[in-house]
């Protein structure tokens, strides 16, 4: 959970003008940026953080447990968002099969190559950082909610679960072909905004068609048994497989480069979603701000604070 809930949490407990402002600043920014994450559109995402949190006036002071206030807010924040959605600006509802969120033998060479480049290569994917919230837009809106909520906004699976109406089983499925499809979101975005020489050269892997029939049969035995492995990879990740199988997943993983490069890339990924943060435009957050603290104060009773004249 983000700490931006708990620390909310424990300021509006406290009842103070000051105490009060200091957690709407709070709630609005989470507001503001998941919306964004979701939806993608700023005016849509400024709409929702004002209807949101204006209309929940009258709850917050109610919220004891911040895993209450996430649960509560997201699912509010969420539903808006899903009425808001701008006609045809949705991914597409196709969701790739595994065998397709795989990466070929041409990607295969980049991501080898990638990783022997170093910390230089780290830090022009740090530079590259803004492309990700596009890539996170494009892939299919039922894995994109499950990915924010869960990698960005960092709820645990249980609680994502509850927010979204689904089975444990069902979210961590879901989660897993998000990553997935992040990334090879990612990795298309990042192809088209280089100059891409031939990988093949670099890399020292050889089109398949000039390989031995029996090279050629050792990879395809090899990609079988990555296909099975890529199957529980976000479980690996995520520390939730049991021990034998976590025994048995790094060996073949150790033992191919291949698995090597990709589990980095997809690590990557997950720590960049992880790491998103969309902020919203300081004036128009500071004048809904002033308005919602002192309508929050008016709800409450206290002294010397009157209904705002207007919302934005």
């Amino acid at each position: 959970m983000r700490p931006e809930l708990i620390q909310a949490t424990e300021l509006l407990r406290r009842n103070t003008p000051e105490s009060v402002d200091e957690a709407i600043g709070l709630l609005q920014s989470t507001v503001y940026s998941f919306s964004m994450k979701l939806c993608g559109h700023r005016q849509d995402a400024e709409d929702t953080m004002q209807e949101v949190l204006y209309r929940s006036l009258g709850s917050l002071a109610k919220i004891e447990e911040p895993q209450a206030l996430a649960v509560w807010l997201y699912t509010v924040t969420r539903n808006r968002c899903w009425r808001m959605r701008r006609k045809g600006a949705s991914a597409p509802q196709h969701i790739l099969s595994l065998d397709e969120l795989m990466p070929d033998e041409a990607e295969l060479g980049r991501l080898l190559q990638d990783a022997a480049a170093g910390p230089e290569e780290d830090l022009l994917h740090a530079e590259q950082h803004h492309l990700l919230h596009e890539a996170v837009l494009r892939i299919p809106a039922q894995l994109r909610i499950v990915l924010v909520l869960h990698d960005m906004e960092e709820l645990g699976t249980e609680q994502v679960a509850q927010i979204l109406g689904l089975q444990a089983g069902t979210v961590r499925v879901r989660l897993h072909r998000a990553r997935l499809a992040v990334r090879k979101e990612m990795s298309r975005t990042l192809e088209s905004v280089a100059e891409q020489p031939d990988r093949s050269k670099q890399t020292g892997v050889r089109p398949a068609s000039k390989r031995s029939k029996k090279g050629r049969d050792q990879g395809v035995q090899r990609r079988a048994e990555c296909r099975e492995l890529f199957v529980g990879l976000s479980e690996y990740l995520d520390g939730r497989v049991e021990p034998l199988a976590c025994e048995a997943m790094r060996s073949h993983i150790e033992a191919c480069p291949a698995c090597v490069a990709f589990l980095r890339d997809l690590r990557g990924a997950i720590d960049r979603c992880r790491l998103l943060e969309v902020p919203c435009d300081p004036a128009v957050a500071l004048r809904l701000r002033s308005l919602l603290t002192q309508e929050y104060l008016r709800l409450l009773g206290v002294p010397g604070t009157e209904k705002p004249a207007a919302r934005l």
